[in-house]
């Protein structure tokens, strides 16, 4: 396919057109397909009006997870030229993290597509998660985030960057602006 606004952002760097996804593990019930209209609605916007290409996505459960599988089914079916990246703390992770059989499934499906994984560290440490939370924010322009509670790490993530210059889209109603 070809890119028919490839002319038009000629000069944009790579970091101009990556977008990070960071948000909650837990979504309420009956609530993941309002935050995903809100979410595919800013990453189409994202890629059709400002030419992002690459996406980096941290792993969880919960929206990082749904925008995952979002992407890679907007890869898969319209918009070829993305890439999807998948940042996360270190090799064994998942070992720690308390998924069901089905959560592990999906998740290996994922890394399975996504075009290229990232670790921060090769085994655990201490603020691994939020290396990987600022590794994800320092290669990007955008941000698009499903944050609603102020003390969360999401909420930490959302922060960091907007204190980075990083544009944050919120796919929440909660006003992001505040946590600066």
């Amino acid at each position: 396919m070809t890119d028919i606004y490839a002319e038009r952002y000629r000069g944009l760097t790579q970091e101009q057109q990556t977008c990070c996804l960071t948000g909650h593990r837990k979504i309420p019930p009956g609530e993941e397909r309002k935050i995903m209209v809100r979410a595919r609605n800013i990453l189409l916007r994202l890629i059709r009006d400002h030419n992002v290409r690459y996406f980096g996505v941290g792993g969880a459960v919960g929206f990082d997870m749904l925008a995952a599988e979002y992407l890679l089914n907007l890869k898969a079916h319209e918009e070829q030229q993305i890439k999807i990246i998948s940042v996360l703390p270190y090799p064994a992770w998942r070992e720690k993290e308390d998924w069901t059989d089905e959560l592990r499934a999906r998740e290996e499906k994922i890394l399975q597509a996504c075009d290229k994984v990232v670790y921060v560290r090769q085994e655990y440490e201490k603020g691994v998660f939020l290396l990987r939370d600022r590794k994800l924010v320092d290669g990007s322009a955008y941000c698009v985030s499903y944050c609603n509670q102020p003390q969360t790490g999401t909420a930490y993530t959302v922060k960091y960057a907007l204190n980075h210059g990083v544009k944050v889209f919120n796919a929440s109603s909660f006003n992001v602006m505040t946590l600066k």
